[in-house]
């Protein structure tokens, strides 16, 4: 596509009395393009198929879709640029094949026109699909780590996870969280007795998620509570009996 400037330029050599074969020899551009910017400098513009570009306040197709790929980017994703466009890269364990089908279907049904495709790295594949509009689709990108930024949801996506709270908070487990199961013991008659449990945890750096993950679980009537197990992470914790078994009907573990 040529730039308005060689357009100009191209259509002043007309305007000096040369003929459109003449220029055309001269610059290399088709005698029919010639004629076309005779009639319109401008290029034609294509319709966007991004509905963040197209002004819509929200994602029409799958919104569901929408908020688990949200909740992989925002624990395992990153979105870098590459030349004329952005990678929307999320990293899925090896150990967890169903979970690296459902973050592509995920990409393919928020993104059905972009192919979407896999590579290997160690312990991990990386599903990767390219777009312009993932900065649109995804404002918290940016330079940086996110646990070093602010990672704040725009009115749209809010609009998206008040909705679709189950998405956001599987993709959320599902990239940085997880379900397993604890144990205690307890005297009972005077012997040690063995107990299990399931829990489910959500694991970051960034408060903005912790806090971002505890108010959607407040949204589903979940408990939960802050844990810390070293370093500087901090864990949302699950491990009420009522409010685990209702994260197993809709979050479930990995697989």
């Amino acid at each position: 596509m040529y730039d308005i400037a060689t357009r100009k330029h191209a259509l002043s050599l007309v305007a000096q009395g040369r003929s459109l074969n003449a220029v055309s020899k001269h610059t290399g551009i088709s005698r029919a393009a010639l004629r076309s910017w005779q009639t319109r400098l401008e290029p034609l513009q294509a319709p966007s198929d991004c509905p963040r570009c197209m002004g819509l306040p929200r994602l029409p197709d799958d919104p569901a879709a929408y908020a688990y790929l949200l909740g992989l980017y925002l624990g395992d994703g990153c979105i870098s640029r590459l030349g004329r466009t952005y990678s929307l890269r999320i990293a899925c364990a090896d150990a967890w094949p169903g979970l690296i089908d459902e973050c592509e279907h995920a990409m393919r049904a928020v993104r059905p026109d972009n192919r979407v495709s896999r590579s290997q790295h160690p312990g991990c594949k990386a599903v990767t699909a390219y777009s312009n509009h993932w900065p649109c689709l995804f404002p918290q990108h940016g330079p940086g780590k996110k646990h070093e930024r602010p990672i704040v949801l725009a009115p749209w996506q809010e609009e998206i996870v008040e909705a679709e709270p189950w998405g956001l908070l599987r993709g959320l487990v599902h990239s940085d969280g997880c379900r397993i199961t604890n144990w205690t013991t307890r005297i009972v008659g005077g012997r040690a007795k063995r107990y299990e449990y399931p829990r489910y945890f959500f694991t970051n750096k960034s408060g903005d998620l912790l806090r971002l993950c505890g108010a959607t679980l407040d949204r589903v009537g979940v408990e939960w509570r802050y844990t810390r197990r070293g370093g500087d992470d901090y864990n949302v914790s699950v491990a009420r009996r009522e409010s685990v078994a209702l994260m197993d009907v809709h979050v479930g573990p990995k697989w």
